[in-house]
């Protein structure tokens, strides 16, 4: 779908006190809203309407706002995060989803985060993960068959979330680490292969008909120069502190 409208959330002073398995270093919040902001002002860029939303300051990850729903042209699922912590989350979101989609929720004892679903044209990626659960998957597959959708689960090895792994670079081809791209799953799209040493690159965002990647990773940005969409390179450094990427910090419509 073409992308016209973007959420996202400001981050919470308190942000690094979030879920994070990564060992990278204090998070310094100042450098952090430098950074949103800026990702913010490239989806302007790109002609995006960005709704800005405050804080959740008892949420400290609600800025990872894409993991609180799923949004197809006809449908947004309430998602149920499988982070005890994060689950009200959703109900901050829900408010300004039904002003642009019908809801569906994702419901006990099912659990699924945003983070590990991954829309390619009518199918859709689902990871199964200590995120989400194969009761959430399911959940998601049957809003959305009624529409025309298909959907296959796939364990969730390295990384958080499925699009730790795994993204949609357009043209029937994958952005996809190294221990995915021999997945059978995979086997009817054209691959970019993100190499072992720059794995977290592999979370880059497609938006239209440009990609969105996080700076200093080189030899992808090589291989996207050679694929031939327009690149935007974004410094995520206090995002992949907190275990969070570009696709993370915002929901598109």
């Amino acid at each position: 779908m073409t992308i016209t409208t973007a959420i996202v959330r400001q981050p919470s002073p308190n942000f690094a006190e979030g879920l994070t398995t990564a060992d990278l270093g204090q998070p310094d919040y100042a450098v952090m809203r430098r950074q949103h902001q800026a990702y913010v002002a490239a989806l302007q860029q790109l002609g995006l309407e960005v709704i800005v939303l405050d804080p959740l300051v008892d949420f400290p990850d609600g800025h990872f706002v894409e993991d609180t729903a799923v949004i197809t042209p006809e449908l947004a699922v309430i998602t149920r995060p499988g982070a005890p912590s994060r689950r009200g989350e959703t109900a901050a979101i829900q408010p300004i989803l039904s002003q642009y989609r019908p809801l569906a929720r994702i419901e006990p004892p099912g659990f699924l985060e945003g983070g590990d679903v991954l829309l390619v044209e009518k199918h859709l990626f689902i990871g199964l993960s200590e995120r989400t659960n194969e009761a959430g998957a399911a959940q998601l597959g049957r809003f959305l068959e009624p529409y025309g959708y298909s959907w296959s689960t796939e364990a969730v090895g390295e990384g958080l979330h499925l699009k730790s792994s795994l993204n949609y670079a357009g043209d029937n081809t994958l952005l996809v680490t190294a221990d995915l791209a021999d997945n059978a799953l995979l086997a009817a799209y054209d691959k970019i292969v993100v190499e072992t040493a720059e794995s977290y690159a592999a979370n880059t965002l497609l938006i239209n008909d440009t990609l969105l990647m996080p700076k200093g990773f080189p030899e992808l940005r090589g291989k996207l120069e050679r694929f031939g969409r327009p690149i935007i390179e974004l410094n995520t450094s206090e995002s992949q502190k907190m275990d969070g990427g570009l696709t993370c910090l915002s929901l598109r419509l």
